[in-house]
């Protein structure tokens, strides 16, 4: 694999499938691969075992373990992401990722104990510890990839990134919960999770040095204050801070979105959990086909003109899956993922549902790219760390407005028309505040027509 850096004039040909067989992407794209696979199969194994297995061990419903696990997966990346954010910039990322991975190594030879003696306590710990491996390594993630690839290269590098995390995010849901359909599931479940630790921390080894450009940082421990820091430096520039709220507002929407389909399913659909795993597929496939779609329809830019062909879609498709979900065939009881597909109202349904997931794809790799290429390299990994915050804000918020909705007896279908409606007043607060939005969409439909009636 070539590790040549790249120099500052664009390349010849940008070809984001080629970056695969470069060192300077290769091994971070499947270092980061089974990053999002790892956190995902704990997490689902780890549900599936408190919802079928350990419920009388927790003394607490599972409806309320599950969400749980979800709050404490999530809060070191509500009060450590801009601690992360300033190692990053401080130091070499890729002895950092090197680092995490090791950690990881540690967090799932715990877990594996907790599976074998299906011991709750440390098993929620373990979630705690990957959570804090994943607030670590997201500064890392983002920061790097302008360090190694051409500016014509990012909208390509960050389309495979994202792509690569939602299948991975995919795979280990399922790997997690077919394991846990054996007799003995907690323990290949935790052995899968050391597995994957190994498999990742080898390909870390591989990862190039990037030394720090801002090696003097003084880390400011005080989570509190850093986190204020990180913000007022996102903020100093408001074109990134808008597009900042606007990646956190697409987190928002895809939560709505992915922690509804077991009701989804269930209630509205009326399918079996076959059902319900053919829609996570089709919505991760979405997501993958979208961001890999930004090269092409980019042509080696920075276009964050796509943002909003990615936020239209997300409003038109979100608003149709609502109509598709009406009269939907029901003969009492759940349906087998062979009878589901034999309805083709339910077509409609997976249509709109895999445009969705792509629309959403296609809206945020150009703002991830924006920010990279906009942001200074001294203090990118720290405005990235903002940005997870950011979004970790934004995903609790979209739970809270989840559970008020479904509490006051609000369906499914309502509460993700809602999502795709507000969605749509998200788009035009984007426009209103920064008028560039609307005029680089303007321009890509117009440089499209020509090229197509050239």
């Amino acid at each position: 694999m070539s590790s040549t850096p790249p120099s500052h004039d664009p390349p010849l040909s940008v070809n984001q499938f080629k970056l695969l067989g470069q060192r300077r992407f290769a091994p971070f794209f499947w270092t980061q691969f089974t990053n999002a696979g790892n956190d995902n199969l704990l997490k689902f194994a780890f549900t599936m075992l408190v919802t079928y297995r350990a419920e009388a061990q927790t003394g607490l419903p599972a409806g309320l373990m599950v969400n749980l696990i979800a709050a404490l997966y999530v809060l070191p990346f509500v009060l450590l992401s801009a601690t992360a954010g300033q190692l990053a910039d401080k130091c070499d990322m890729g002895v950092i990722m090197r680092r995490i991975k090791t950690f990881e190594i540690v967090i799932m030879l715990a877990a594996l104990w907790g599976f074998i003696t299906v011991n709750v306590p440390l098993l929620l710990l373990c979630v705690l510890g990957m959570g804090l491996h994943s607030t670590l390594f997201g500064p890392v993630k983002f920061a790097y990839l302008p360090r190694h690839l051409h500016t014509a290269e990012l909208t390509g590098g960050n389309g495979m990134t994202e792509m690569g995390g939602f299948v991975a995010i995919l795979l280990g849901s399922m790997i997690g919960g077919v394991l846990m359909t054996y007799p003995q599931g907690p323990v290949f479940a935790g052995v899968a999770c050391l597995v994957v630790a190994l498999a990742g921390w080898t390909m870390a080894r591989f990862v190039p040095r990037t030394p720090p450009l801002c090696s003097d940082t003084r880390i400011n421990w005080n989570p509190f204050s850093a986190t204020a820091r990180s913000l007022r430096l996102a903020a100093a520039d408001r074109p990134v801070l808008v597009a900042l709220i606007a990646i956190a507002w697409m987190w928002f929407y895809g939560v709505a979105f992915l922690t509804q389909f077991p009701i989804f399913t269930r209630e509205v659909v009326h399918g079996s959990e076959a059902v319900a795993s053919l829609l996570l597929v089709i919505f991760a496939v979405g997501i993958g086909l979208g961001s890999v779609a930004c090269e092409w329809m980019a042509h080696g830019r920075v276009e964050i003109g796509l943002v909003l062909v990615g936020a239209i879609g997300m409003s038109v498709f979100g608003i149709d899956l609502y109509f598709a979900t009406q009269n939907l065939p029901h003969n009492g009881q759940l349906q087998t993922l062979t009878l589901f597909l034999r309805e083709g109202e339910h077509w409609r349904l997976m249509v709109d549902l895999l445009l969705v997931s792509a629309s959403a794809g296609i809206y945020s790799v150009p703002l991830y790219a924006f920010i990279q290429h906009r942001v200074a390299e001294t203090h990118r990994a720290r405005v990235i760390a903002a940005s997870n915050m950011l979004n970790a804000l934004f995903m609790i918020a979209c739970a809270a407005y989840c559970a008020v909705l479904l509490t006051a007896g609000v369906g499914v279908p309502m509460l993700l028309l809602t999502v795709a409606v507000f969605n749509a007043l998200v788009v035009a607060w984007l426009v209103r505040t920064q008028p560039v939005y609307g005029r680089r969409f303007v321009a890509w439909v117009l440089r499209r027509k020509m090229a197509a009636g050239s």
